[in-house]
């Protein structure tokens, strides 16, 4: 089953392809205080999707060597 990210678009200087901010909440091991940690992950952009959106990215083939994902929808 291919995963699912919801994250913001923060870049689309490239071709076809995004740079989207997906967070996520994880507890530290031994404080378990919630820690926020981001990663930028590039997905392929046939919807045409700007700076600030909100997007839903799935995992698919590999499109590229460093693309792996690919925008879905567009939430907000």
């Amino acid at each position: 089953m291919p995963q699912v990210k919801i994250g913001v678009v923060v870049s689309t200087k490239m071709q076809k392809s995004v740079v989207v901010k997906v967070e996520s909440l994880r507890a530290h091991a031994l404080y378990k205080k919630k820690i926020k940690r981001s990663k930028r992950i590039k997905a392929h952009d046939d919807l045409g999707v700007k700076v600030g959106q909100k997007v839903k990215i799935i995992e698919t083939r590999p499109i590229s060597a460093n693309i792996h994902f690919k925008v879905q929808e567009v939430l907000e």
